[in-house]
């Protein structure tokens, strides 16, 4: 009698994990790290071009929003915004455009006044611009704001989006837990030693050791080193 060869059992590979798949909390961080940074190029180098073509002068400052690395928060939660928003559904060119302008000049001038109220000071001002709103932000400005979430959402984050899923799942987690925890100790201490530097000039003593310290580290020079086109209101 001839036996049936048996068959072998099927086994079933396990799918790769990406890291970071989809719009996640890992990815939209990545975004945000990208976005500051590219937002603090982005003001470096038209502060430069400006004052080049204007006078011919050679002025190369930082444009960072925080006192360590070279971040601009405001680029980053507005790339996070747009990015989360505008991947809910397949949006055509121009809903992307009016939608990224729209997200752009919101959140800037709430970030305007949320500065100017806890912080008084100030680091932008349109006010000289056509149809401007509080000095906040501007039609212009929104117009700059749809380009660029335009450009961002059809060109740039496919990509950035493809290489970070690529990114093996053991070293996008040690490399997001430890600039998660920079990031949040640098948002700390640099809009504390501003609100702080606020009270000074507002002759408010200090009633704890931590504003002790940002007195005594974070001088107003020490500070304006930092944020070169931050003043007082």
């Amino acid at each position: 009698m001839v036996k049936a060869p048996v068959k072998k059992a099927k086994t079933s590979k396990k799918p790769t994990q990406k890291f970071a798949e989809g719009v996640c909390f890992k990815k939209l961080f990545f975004v945000f790290i990208i976005g500051c940074i590219f937002g603090c190029i982005y003001e470096t180098l038209l502060t430069f071009f400006m004052n080049l073509f204007r006078d011919g002068s050679i002025v190369w400052v930082s444009r960072s929003g925080l006192l360590y690395g070279q971040l601009n928060p405001v680029y980053g939660i507005g790339a996070v915004g747009m990015v989360y928003f505008l991947t809910r559904r397949n949006f055509k060119w121009w809903q992307i455009f009016l939608l990224g302008g729209l997200i752009g000049g919101v959140f800037e001038y709430i970030m305007g006044i949320c500065q100017e109220f806890f912080t008084g000071t100030s680091s932008w001002d349109y006010s000289d611009q056509w149809l401007n709103i509080g000095g906040k932000t501007s039609p212009y400005i929104m117009a700059v704001w749809g380009i660029t979430c335009l450009v961002l959402m059809k060109v740039v984050y496919p990509i950035i989006s493809n290489l970070i899923e690529k990114i093996p799942p053991k070293v996008g987690d040690v490399v997001f837990w430890v600039s998660l925890v920079f990031i949040l100790i640098d948002v700390f201490i640099s809009y504390s030693a501003v609100i702080r530097m606020n009270l000074r000039h507002q002759n408010v003593p200090t009633l704890t050791p931590y504003g002790q310290f940002l007195d005594t580290v974070y001088t107003d020079e020490r500070i304006h080193r930092s944020y070169t086109n931050m003043e007082r209101i």
